[in-house]
């Protein structure tokens, strides 16, 4: 009985954990929600970010999004971008962002 306790609140603490750490460039990477706020920018590409969005049950959606966009912000980064706008919904752990730059775009 003990194990299946402490097996639970393990899953459950794991459910709200964030296992994405930001890189340094990833941290001047802003997250906008519109296309309509990058209008002066210039398009660098865009990057596919996965995370595990189950692990037993459903881990909290707010972790997963906030994973995603920082894995996606660390991408932004070595591609030379400032901003990152969604492009796509969360889809089984997967989403997918446009990478722009917004300073200096030229």
């Amino acid at each position: 009985m003990k194990k299946v306790i402490a097996t639970s609140l393990i899953v459950f603490g794991l459910s709200g954990c964030s296992w994405v750490q930001v890189t340094p460039g990833g941290q001047a990477v802003r997250l906008v929600q519109s296309k309509n706020d990058v209008s002066g920018c210039k398009e660098l590409g865009s990057t596919t970010s996965s995370v595990m969005s189950k692990f037993f049950i459903e881990r909290n959606q707010d972790t997963v999004a906030r994973e995603l966009a920082d894995l996606a912000r660390n991408s932004a980064a070595e591609m030379g971008g400032d901003t990152i706008v969604p492009i796509s919904p969360i889809t089984e752990g997967k989403r997918t962002f446009g990478i722009y730059k917004c300073v200096n775009p030229n």
